[in-house]
This record gives C-alpha cells, structure tokens and sequence, in this order.
C-alpha cells in the first residue's frame, strides 16, 4: 500500500462533506457543518487508536508469556541434553573399561595358549624323532600316501632340528629323517608332475605351496619367473668367470627360448592362469631380461627369439587348441559317467533294444529312476565351463585380431556339442525314458530334478555366453550365429524339457487316481448308519491332499520365474478336472453329501497352496456345486441361481444333483426341466 498522507486524507474527507468544497461546488461552503464533521471524525479516529492500541498491547503481553514458557522449554531440553550426555560419557567409560579387561583377558589367554602350543607340538616332534631313533616309522602319517601333506610340515621342522645336533652321536637319525626328507620331495616332484600331465591346476598349486618350503625344490611350475630368478643368480658369476660374459649369457637365454619354453609351451598355453596369458608372460620375460648384457642389439636379439618358439605354434593353434578342448571335454564327461556307473548309449539310435531297456528301467547300468545322471548334472558344466573360459581367454591373446571373432566362435560352438548336446540333452533324452506311465503305482518322478539341473546350467550358459564370447564378438557379423544358435540350442532344450514336464504331470495325476481308487469307498458316500458318523474328510482325500502338497513344493523347488506359475496351473487344471470327474462316479446321501463337502474343503485347502487364482476359483466353484447334494429340495433353484453357479451349464448343475440319492423319490429334476 501507498504510505499514508495527512493532507490528502483531509482534502478527500472535506471534498465529501456537503458544503465543505471551496468553491464552485453545488452547494454554498458551510464551515460549521465542515468542522462538525471533521470533530467526528477526530473521535472516531481516537476509537479507533484505543482499539488498536488495546489490541497490541494483547498481543505484546501474549508474546511475553509465550516467550516465557520457550525459554521454560529450552532450558528443560538443555537439561534433559546434559544428562543425555552424561550418560553417554558414562556408557562410554564403561564400554572402554570393558573392552580394556576383554584385550586383558585375551592377551592371558594368549599368553597361556602359545606356550601350551608350542609345548604340545614339541611333544609331537618328539615323538616322530623317536620313531627316527628306533628306525621304524609306525605312525601313519609317513605310510599313507594321501597324507603327504602333513609328512612334510613334520619332516621339515625335524630336518631342522636334525641339522643342530651333533654329528658323532646323531648321526644315524640326522642321516634317517635326511633320506626322508629326500625322498618326500621325491614324491612331491613327481606327484606335481603327475597333476601337470593330467591338467590338475588346482593340485598343482597345492604341490607346490608345500614343496617351497624344500631347500632342493625348483618351481618348475613358472618357468618364467625361474628364468629370471636363474639370470639374476648366474649374472654376477658368469662375468667373473668368463671373458666375454654377454655371448655367454645370451647362449644361456637362447637355450632356455628354444629348449624349455618352446617345448613346454603346448601344455603351457593350455593350462596358464587365464589373467597371466603365455604370450603376455614371455614377452614381460623379455623386458626383465634387458637389464643383462646381451650384446649391442639386445631388443633384437630377444624379439626375435620370442617370434621363433611361437610362429610354428601359432599357425595351428586354433585347431590344437579345438583338439585339446574336444579330448578334455569327451574325457570329463566319461569320467562323470564312469563314476555314475554308467555306459552312456549313442543318441539317436532310435528303437534298438537297448533304448527299449532304458524305457522299460531293465538297463543294467541306469536304474529306473534315471538319478544316475539327473542328479549332479551341473558338476561337469562347471568343468566345462571353466575350460572354454580358459580357451576363450588364449584364444583373445593368441588370435589375430581379425580371426578373433572366428575362432571365438569354435570354442563356442564345442560347449554347445559338448555341454548343451553331449550333456544336457543326453540327461533329458533319458530322464524322458525313465519317466513312468501315467498308471504307474509310486512312481519317482526324477525329471523334475533335471528340469532343476538344467534350469541351473541353462543360467550359468547364459552368463559365461554374456560374460566372456559377447565381448569377443561383439562387434563382428558372427555375432547374429551365435545368438542363433543360442536360440536354436535353447528351444531344442524346451521342447523336451516340455514334454517331460507334461508325461511328469500325467504320472502326478495317475498317482492321485491310483489312491482315490484304492482309498475311496462307495460306502464313504452312503454311510449305512446316518447318525452315527464324524462330519470330516475322508481317509483317500486325506492322502490325495498329502501327496498334492508334496508334488507343489517339488516344482518350486525345481523351476524359477513365470514358470513355477504356468506349470502348477497346468497341475492345478488337471488335478480340479480329476477330483471332478471322481465326485460324479458316487451316489450322495445327505450325510454322504456333508462329508463330499468336507473332501472338497479339504481339496480346496490344498489349491491355496499352488498361489494360482484359476485353481482356488475352479474348486470354489466345485465346492458351490457340491453344496447341490445336501441342500433342501425347496431352495434348489435359488441355490442355482447364486452368485458362483448362475453362469454354469445347467446340464452340468442337473447332472450333480442327479447324484442324490433322493432324486427320484424328490422329483428332483422338475426344477430343471
């Protein structure tokens, strides 16, 4: 607003007072009448100003009191805040006392601990050097070979002591636990050699962590770093000993190039840690070998022998590095087999009898129930997954960069022959053998445990396939195969893994038929006594319901996904249809009625366990139809025309309310006619 002006303000009140204009208004300037008009207003204004006034003064005296009690509550939050924080100091301090008195008590215990360690190891040693001293080894620790491990912590620590013993009275013992030792590291030398041979890396590593603790032991596991630990050791020697020590040394360097690495080197692209590649290895070798005289040219010297031992390789290499995947992959799957104790038959090989066999579960090498192979399916994948991500790995290092693509591509394709087609769909064709007919009494329905199994492989293929060969192919025209044939692969897996799935449910469904038909009695229906029976379900529903609950978990625990919901709708359909169809094979009296009631109650129990609202919706209104059995003649037609039965065929609600037992005698069918 504008900022108030006295004498507008009189100028405007006088001009609309009659007779207060100056001049040449309508009427004649009337002072008197002016100045009566200008007293009221003065009063008016003196009322206005007390009012005014007393209001401020209400409000002032209201912020004062209101000002009070904040400060009443700040000063109280203050205190309630000191106290806080004295607590807190206190909690502290005894925090800290307790966490002091607990380092106390563990540095006792400690202390305490390490002698009594120490004493009971020396107790052990002890032992051992007196089987040493009578010269017979009794303890199993030096007879049993898968204890080479722990023999050679104990021999070690007693070659020590051995060696501060004084030789002329010693000198049988210190020469024992000496042939000992030597012959420990004996076996450990060939024992990695043997895993070398066999591709055993992890074994390897486990050999050699135990033989670096052997003075005589040389990693022959990494010659790269023996080579450079064997330059720097010999460097100082060579040029005292000889005149011209850089020919020396590069003769030394060129024997190792051509006569180690070069020989080693087939099995050396094949079982290299994947992050330290061969290629990359032998050339950091080089760079480190640089630091020696090797003559004037040197670099020179040093790439050309590098692009000697790898040139002859290199030309084949894709198709060696095929060849070894191909017989490793063929060898783990055999092994697999064998320790299953199974002779794995051709596929393919359509009827011969030997398939007829493994369909009738006569195979002498593949129980009827098919678990030799289901059950520890992704043991192998795993295997097969790590060598092709070896092989992928050399492959990006070796491979020029415009065959990358390409031969990425055949390591592919060999975990696609041999996981997905020697593997996996092996274990579905016979898994699928195994499957029993659908009237087959206690049948174990194990093709869920490889639907389970491939289900877990299917995941890891698809992550190896994302992870490792996309970055590889990526941007190159072999991309659109592979993700064609992942595809192809993929659908040829479902269509079995479908028609298992579906023999699998038919073999649930029998098995219920198979227990309504023994357990259910007519009489369960028509009890011959009215008065005298418990309003429960019945003895086969009970069973049916059991063996329901138990199926349901078997195929959450075997799929994931929109899966577990597509297939127990599947079982869900076909159970309802059978418990249905039973229903309609007995005649009901009215005690016989309840106690359907009571089954389908119990039925519908056991639909809430699928978590699918078709089935609970099918058997609600099953429930609603059985409900036709026990009702009073009179109400059937409202009974009928209810919320769940007024949309169903009325040939349907005639049908079940045939199968009273009062139909006849009732009339019962006039209602529908």
């Amino acid at each position: 607003p504008e900022p108030f002006d006295a004498d507008e303000y009189i100028e405007r009140l006088a001009w609309r007072t009659p007779g207060g204009g100056s001049k040449g208004g309508a009427e004649a300037f009337d002072p008197k009448r002016l100045l009566e008009e200008f007293e009221n207003h003065i009063e008016e204004l003196k009322h206005l100003d007390e009012k005014i006034q007393r209001r401020v003064e209400k409000l002032e005296h209201q912020c004062h009191r209101e000002a009070k009690e904040f400060a009443h509550k700040v000063q109280d939050l203050q205190r309630s805040n000191q106290v806080a924080f004295q607590h807190f100091q206190e909690l502290d301090e005894h925090i800290s006392y307790v966490a002091t008195k607990v380092c106390h008590l563990g540095d006792q215990l400690e202390g305490v601990n390490t002698p009594r360690q120490r004493a009971v190891e020396a107790q052990r040693l002890m032992t051992y050097f007196n089987e040493f001293l009578d010269g017979e080894l009794r303890s199993d620790v030096f007879n049993n070979p898968e204890k080479i491990k722990e023999a050679a912590d104990i021999i070690q620590k007693l070659h020590l002591i051995a060696q501060e013993l004084p030789f002329d009275r010693f000198a049988d013992v210190k020469a024992k636990i000496a042939s000992k030792y030597h012959d420990l590291e004996r076996q450990l030398i060939q024992e990695f050699t043997a895993a070398q041979r066999r591709g055993e890396i992890g074994r390897m590593q486990e050999v050699a962590a135990v033989l670096l603790h052997f003075k005589g032991a040389y990693m022959r596991s990494d010659v790269f770093e023996d080579t450079a630990l064997l330059c720097q050791r010999v460097n100082k020697q060579v040029g005292e000993v000889f005149q011209s020590p850089e020919t020396v040394m590069a003769k030394l360097i060129q024997n190792i190039f051509e006569n180690k690495l070069q020989h080693l080197l087939p099995s050396i692209l094949t079982f290299l840690k994947p992050r330290k590649p061969c290629v990359s290895r032998t050339t950091a070798l080089a760079s480190k070998l640089t630091e020696f005289n090797l003559g004037s040219d040197k670099h020179t010297f040093l790439s050309k022998l590098i692009k000697n031992i790898f040139s002859t390789y290199l030309e084949s290499y894709i198709e060696m590095e095929k060849d070894y995947l191909r017989t490793r992959s063929a060898m783990i799957l055999q092994r697999y087999y064998d320790s299953k104790n199974h002779q794995k038959r051709p596929q393919g090989g359509g009827d011969t009898p030997r398939f007829r066999e493994v369909q009738q579960g006569k195979a002498a090498m593949l129980p009827p129930t098919g678990e030799t192979i289901t059950l520890h399916a992704v043991n192998p994948c795993r295997v097969l997954r790590v060598n092709q991500f070896l092989s992928l790995c050399v492959v990006n290092q070796l491979s020029d960069p415009s065959d990358l693509p390409k031969n990425a591509f055949s390591i592919f394709l060999l975990l696609v022959e041999h996981l997905c087609m020697d593997h996996i769909d092996y274990a579905l064709e016979i898994g699928l053998s195994a499957i029993p007919s659908a009237d087959a009494k206690n049948a174990n329905l194990y093709f869920l445990d490889v639907v389970q199994q491939a289900n877990t492989i299917f995941h890891l293929f698809d992550k190896q396939f994302n992870d490792h060969l996309m970055p590889l192919i990526s941007s190159s025209p072999k991309l659109t195969e592979c993700l064609h044939k992942k595809k192809e692969v993929i659908e040829q897996m479902e269509v079995k893994l479908d028609t298992g799935i579906d023999r699998t449910l038919n073999c649930m469904v029998g098995q219920m038929k198979h227990i309504l038909a023994t357990e259910q009695k007519k009489t369960d229906f028509r009890p011959e006594d009215e008065n005298n029976v418990m309003i429960q379900c019945t003895a086969a529903c009970s069973k049916v319901c059991v063996y329901v609950s138990r199926q349901v978990e078997r195929v959450r625990k075997s799929m994931d996904g929109k899966n577990v919901d597509t297939v127990l709708t599947e079982l869900g359909v076909r159970f309802h249809r059978l418990i249905h169809e039973h229903l309609q094979q007995y005649s009901y009296s009215s005690m016989g009625g309840m106690l359907a009631i009571c089954d389908v109650a119990e039925y519908r129990k056991s639909a809430k366990d699928f978590r699918v609202p078709l089935v609970l919706q099918l058997f609600d209104t099953l429930h609603a139809l059985c409900n036709l059995l026990v009702v009073a003649p009179d109400n059937l037609k409202q009974v009928c025309s209810g919320e769940q039965l007024t949309n169903l065929d009325r040939n349907l609600l005639h049908a079940f309310v045939q199968l009273r037992v009062d139909y006849r005698q009732a009339r019962l069918g006039r209602h529908f006619s």
